[in-house]
C-alpha cells in the first residue's frame, strides 16, 4: 500500500477517490444516527423500566396521558432521516454508475484465478492495473470462465465481472500507491487466492510505462517469473510440499525433465513442448490425481514471449 494509504485508520481503509470519501460520510452519517436511536430506544426502555416498575403488591399502573405532538415527532424524525440517507445514497450511487466520457479504457479479462489487463495501444498485464492519478479510469470487463467481481477497497467500488457479457465500472484515483485488488464472488478453490494490485502513479510514470514494452530489459526467466506471479501462483507452487489439497495444479519444483504420469495412464516427458501445449491446451494431457477442466486455457490470454519465459522459468525451479 502507499505511503498515504499508511495513514489510514484501522476502521476503514484508505479512501483513494473523491466517491470513497463520500460513501465513509455516508457510512459514518448512518452509524452515527444508528448508535443514537440505539441509546435513546433503548435507554428510555430501560428508564421506563426502573421508573415505573411495580414497587408493592396491588400497586396500580401509572396513567400516562396521550400526547399527540411527541407521537408525531418520533414518527417525523426518523422518516426525515431515511429521506436524507435515501437521497444521499441515491446522489452517491448516481456518481459510481455515471460514466465518465472520455476516461481511460482498459479491458479487463478475469479467469480462474487471475487478471488480466489490456490498454489501447495493445500492451497487457497480468494482475497488476496501471494508471495515472486523477484522470477517470472506465474498465471494460468480462469473464472467460465463471463469475468474479472486481472489487477494490480504497475505491469503495465492486462490479461484477459476467462471462458472455460486459460490465464496466470507473474510478479516479486521487492518492498515488498500490492498491489490493480482490475477487469478491466466489469462483472456485482458490478464489481467496485470486489477487492483483491497481498501482496509481504521475502522469509522467503512466506515459513512461504505457510507452514502453512490457518486458522490457528482462530476461526470459525473469519474465517468466513475472507471468507466474500473475497467473500461476494460485494453482501451482514451487515447493515439494505445494500439492493437492494446498493446490490445484501440479507443483513447478523439480516438474522440468521428469516423467509425468497421466489421468489416461500413460505417461509424458516433461519439455518445453509439453508444457506449452499444459499451458495453451491444458486439458489435452491431465496429470494423474489432478481434474480435467479445472485450469484455464491461455491461448490469446498470454503472448509467445510470456509463454516462453514462464518455460524458461519453470526450468529453474529446482
Amino acid at each position: 500500500m502507499s505511503s498515504a494509504s499508511s495513514t489510514a485508520s484501522h476502521f476503514m481503509p484508505f479512501a483513494a477517490t473523491k466517491i470513497a470519501a463520500g460513501v465513509d460520510s455516508l457510512y459514518y452519517f448512518l452509524l452515527v444516527a444508528s448508535f443514537i436511536s440505539c441509546v435513546l430506544v433503548i435507554g428510555g426502555l430501560i428508564w421506563f423500566a426502573v421508573q415505573y416498575r411495580r414497587k408493592y403488591e396491588g400497586q396500580k399502573t401509572a396513567y400516562i396521558s396521550h400526547n399527540t405532538a411527541l407521537e408525531f415527532l418520533w414518527s417525523f424524525i426518523p422518516f426525515v432521516i431515511f429521506m436524507v440517507v435515501f437521497v444521499w445514497g441515491w446522489i452517491v450511487y448516481y456518481q459510481l454508475r455515471s460514466m465518465p466520457e472520455n476516461g481511460l479504457e482498459v479491458a479487463v479479462t478475469a479467469q480462474k484465478w487471475n487478471w488480466t489487463f489490456t490498454y489501447k495501444n495493445g500492451r497487457k498485464s497480468q494482475g497488476t492495473l496501471t494508471v495515472p492519478i486523477g484522470q477517470d479510469v472506465k474498465l471494460i470487463m468480462t469473464s472467460s470462465d465463471v463469475l468474479h467481481s472486481f472489487y477494490v477497497p480504497a475505491f469503495r467500488n465492486k462490479q461484477d465481472v459476467v462471462p458472455g457479457r460486459y460490465t464496466a465500472l470507473w474510478f479516479r484515483a486521487e492518492h498515488e500507491g498500490s492498491y489490493n485488488l480482490f475477487c469478491a464472488e466466489y469462483c472456485g478453490d482458490q478464489h481467496s487466492g485470486m489477487l492483483g494490485k491497481v498501482n496509481v502513479v504521475s502522469r509522467e510514470k503512466f506515459d513512461e510505462y504505457l510507452g514502453t514494452e512490457p518486458y522490457k530489459g528482462l530476461t526470459p526467466v525473469e519474465i517468466g517469473q513475472k507471468v507466474y506471479g500473475g497467473a500461476c501462483i494460485a494453482c501451482h507452487g514451487l515447493t515439494v510440499n505445494d500439492v493437492k489439497p494446498l493446490k490445484l495444479g501440479p507443483t513447478f519444483y523439480m516438474l522440468f525433465g521428469r516423467k509425468e504420469s497421466l489421468a489416461d495412464g500413460s505417461t509424458v516427458d516433461v519439455d518445453e513442448d509439453y508444457l506449452r501445449e499444459s499451458i495453451v491446451n491444458p486439458n489435452a494431457k491431465v496429470v494423474k490425481g489432478y481434474d480435467a477442466g479445472v485450469m484455464p486455457t491461455y491461448a490469446g490470454q498470454l503472448d509467445e514471449d510470456e509463454i516462453m519465459g514462464l518455460i524458461e522459468f519453470i526450468k529453474t525451479v529446482k
